[in-house]
């Protein structure tokens, strides 16, 4: 089978944090600066959107409970509920946590929940209109039954997120390091260790930076290159480049596998005027067939018991 890439969605600011979720067979993800959520339906090729009241990086659906979702709201990890519909009212139903309390401006970025339904999530500093960004004023968090805890610091933009099991690794990308970081992952805990470098973007001269990520059933890596207008399958026990995903837009953002058969690439994207006006399909999410692979459930986030 052909490698196929579509466009189904009309074009938004910065497409980020896609969710697939099984029990509704839909894509849910977000526009950053818009301050709108998203729901698209593959089956019926229906897409709505609502907005909140602030900037929204994340959206990720609550186990066990219909409608409900966990969001990164500012500097906020927010329960929602929202019922999917076009335009329709969203509930704050409860405010988990509050991060980066010193550093006002900053906010989350990219979110995940790990196999055992941790949620992580990290944030950034500003942006210039040039796209520069503030150094090192990230952080990286684990929310859970333990609460929130602060697991990595002096993080420039926190972004992709993945786990292996059966390597009992996560890897993890600061965008301003050009590379892919790997921790041992104590899945009992959640709890991570001994920082290693799998992938280095830079040194193999890759253009464009790594954004989001996920990771398929035989362990490869999945990465969304921004301004480099591709998806990269990356074998991190190698270090090396197996295959190469071009996409219509520049700004790669995020990525996830869903579909039916989890075999189906959804791929958000931007289109932000960093000094140069990036044209639709730019900003549109992509889906692709054809790959041959595999993805992970996107796993729910399970409520803190406190």
């Amino acid at each position: 089978m052909s490698v196929s890439v579509q466009k189904v969605t009309e074009p938004v600011l910065i497409g980020e944090g896609p969710h697939w979720d099984e029990q509704t067979q839909a894509l849910y993800f977000v526009s950053i600066d818009e301050k709108t959520i998203h729901k698209y339906v593959p089956e019926t090729g229906l897409h709505t959107k609502t907005t909140l009241h602030g900037r929204v990086s994340f959206i990720i659906s609550v186990e066990g409970a219909s409608d409900h979702f966990v969001v990164g709201l500012e500097r906020h990890f927010v329960i929602i509920k929202w019922d999917g519909g076009d335009g329709s009212e969203v509930e704050i139903i409860k405010e988990l946590a509050e991060v980066d309390i010193e550093t006002p401006a900053n906010r989350l970025n990219d979110g995940k929940v790990d196999p055992k339904g941790r949620l992580f999530a990290g944030t950034m500093g500003q942006m210039a209109p040039t796209g520069e960004f503030e150094k090192e004023k990230g952080s990286l968090y684990r929310l859970d039954d333990r609460g929130c805890v602060k697991i990595c610091d002096k993080i420039n933009v926190s972004n992709g997120l993945a786990w292996d099991m059966k390597e009992k690794a996560f890897y993890y990308i600061d965008s301003i390091d050009y590379k892919i970081r790997r921790y041992d992952y104590d899945v009992e805990t959640g709890d991570i260790s001994n920082k290693s470098y799998v992938y280095d973007f830079k040194k193999n001269e890759v253009n464009g930076g790594p954004d989001g990520m996920t990771i398929d059933t035989e362990g490869n890596l999945w990465v969304a290159i921004f301004y480099g207008s591709c998806v990269l399958k990356v074998d991190p026990r190698r270090g090396i480049i197996l295959d190469k995903v071009d996409i219509p837009a520049k700004q790669i953002t995020s990525v996830t596998f869903g579909g039916r058969n989890l075999d189906t690439l959804f791929v958000t994207t931007a289109s932000l005027n960093i000094g140069e006006e990036q044209k639709p399909p730019c900003g549109a999410i992509f889906m692709v067939t054809g790959l041959g692979v595999k993805g992970h459930p996107n796993v729910k986030f399970k409520l803190p018991a406190n």
